[in-house]
């Protein structure tokens, strides 16, 4: 299957995947990079490793006809978050029913929900006096953090951590679970037959 990685920052997740799927022997791979920030790090790690991008604005996104014909020029099958901030459209998630999954940096349903994100949610960990925190990779429906769970992966939070403490254990988690939980994703699909 060929997917579509969606990223507004660095990318560390959408390289993750790349190397991942895109790694010899792979049937998948990622066929496009898509994000809504011009000068977004994902678009560097992308080009390393000769994924195309397409720069989007959120005006696009919500044009269906427009943002269609780009999903099938890169023939795109299944779309995976990475750090994109902008709101999902309905017609996209009918469009790909249970073929659009999200990381979110906590154990969700805490800590989830509009405006929480990136720093801000391992800020509210510490605030909250959490004693643990984690990822959360689920289906994307129409509201946010909302999904169905896919996979959960828990870490300690030790007395004296700061956000920053909480927010490199949950990277580590990010790095090695995303890439092996979106693989066994696109492995359950019927494979086509050649």
């Amino acid at each position: 299957m060929k997917i579509a990685v969606f990223a507004s920052g660095e990318g560390t997740n959408a390289e993750a995947i790349i190397r991942r799927l895109n790694a010899p022997g792979s049937p998948h791979s990622v066929s496009l990079v898509v994000t809504d920030r011009p000068g977004a790090g994902v678009i560097s790690r992308a080009d390393r490793h000769g994924v195309p991008v397409e720069i989007i604005s959120r005006k696009m996104l919500a044009d269906e006809k427009l943002f269609k014909t780009i999903l099938l020029k890169h023939a795109v099958e299944f779309i995976a978050l990475g750090g994109f901030l902008a709101m999902i459209p309905e017609w996209l998630i009918d469009a790909f029913p249970e073929r659009i999954v999200n990381i979110h940096p906590s154990l969700l349903p805490r800590h989830g929900g509009k405006g929480m994100y990136g720093h801000r949610v391992h800020e509210a960990v510490i605030a909250s006096g959490d004693t643990e925190s984690g990822i959360s990779i689920h289906y994307v429906d129409k509201e946010y953090d909302s999904g169905k769970l896919i996979f959960q992966a828990s870490t300690r939070v030790m007395p004296g951590d700061t956000a920053n403490d909480v927010e490199q254990r949950v990277r580590t988690l990010e790095l090695a679970h995303y890439p092996e939980v979106v693989a066994s994703l696109l492995d359950s699909f019927p494979q086509p037959v050649h």
